[in-house]
């Protein structure tokens, strides 16, 4: 899950949350921060990432942060699997998981009880696909380690991708629960992973019908990452559903604000504009869009929309997109 947090899908002319990452979010492959947003800002252009270790791929830093009984473990151990542990580790962090996971799996036929070395399996097996496999090594390793919150968030990641949308809700609410905890506290990976995950329900109320069940949702979702621009721009695509104008304009501007070039929401805040009667500002947007993106096929045709309603004359037929 290579940024998970990582990046959100772009709601454009089509993307989505996270746009996670094209299609369904891959929460293996978003960065939260760059991209269009990422956390995952600054993680490229899909949020969604799925677990993920640690900083280009490794172990996260609470990974290795293991209790005194996990060190009284590992010194236990005989030499072989210290080094095969070593070797797991090494493979791991060069993201060469196939090897990584022959060493990891041998090292835990011989000690079944380290929290770090099942989330290394989790996210190997969430790469792959293979959400049960993953889920089962989360839950092992907090089941080993309660305060693992890398795992924890891993473990939220796989349960949404299972459709245990309920289940991730509760590990989130823990981790937002525990002791000392903050949202302000949470490392941009960690927000950016979380708020595709509020975007991921909201998206699935919406297409249950239920839009202020999933306003609800994007609105978590931009709290924890207000400057990701796509997922202000699909609560005030959700706002304007609702005929909600005022605050879907606002939801635009801020993410006009935050990403000037990011079109699809100076797209939406020019239909917005035009629906409050204010059709130059209207006009000014979809001008900036062909300014940023000459053959944007949308924006030249509202405009000869435009053009066409001042003189009375049949618009031309609209370029197919």
């Amino acid at each position: 899950m290579d940024a998970v947090w990582g990046v959100s899908p772009e709601v454009s002319a089509g993307t989505g949350a996270s746009a996670a990452a094209s299609g369904r979010r891959s929460p293996a492959t978003a960065s939260m921060g760059s991209g269009p947003e990422g956390p995952y800002p600054g993680t490229g252009g899909s949020r969604n990432p799925g677990p993920r270790g640690g900083e280009n791929g490794s172990p996260a830093p609470d990974a290795f942060q293991r209790s005194l009984a996990d060190k009284a473990r590992f010194q236990a151990m005989d030499e072989h699997t210290k080094q095969q542990l070593l070797l797991g580790r090494e493979h791991y962090q060069k993201r060469e998981f196939e090897k990584a996971e022959q060493m990891l799996r041998q090292v835990l036929e011989s000690d079944d009880r380290l929290a770090d070395v099942h989330d290394m399996l989790g996210v190997i097996c969430h790469s792959r696909g293979n959400f049960t496999q993953a889920e089962h090594h989360f839950e092992r390793a907090l089941a080993l380690n309660p305060n693992y919150t890398e795992a924890a968030l891993n473990l939220a990641v796989t349960y949404n991708d299972r459709g245990k949308y309920e289940a991730a809700r509760q590990v989130y609410a823990r981790i937002r629960g525990a002791p000392g905890g903050s949202l302000q506290g949470l490392d941009p990976f960690a927000r950016g992973k979380i708020a595709n995950m509020h975007a991921e329900v909201g998206q699935a109320y919406a297409d249950a019908g239920l839009p202020r069940d999933a306003i609800l949702e994007y609105e978590k979702a931009v709290e924890l990452c207000p400057s990701f621009a796509d997922l202000r721009t699909k609560l005030g695509m959700i706002l304007r559903e609702l005929n909600d104008l005022p605050r879907a304009r606002h939801q635009y501007e801020a993410a006009i604000e935050a990403r000037p070039g990011y079109i699809p929401a100076r797209i939406q805040l020019g239909i917005t504009l035009l629906s409050l009667g204010e059709a130059d500002k209207a006009r000014e947007q979809w001008t900036k869009v062909l300014e940023l993106e000459p053959d944007n096929a949308r924006a030249k045709m509202y405009l000869r929309m435009m053009a066409s309603a001042s003189t009375g004359s049949q618009p031309p037929p609209a370029p197919k997109e």
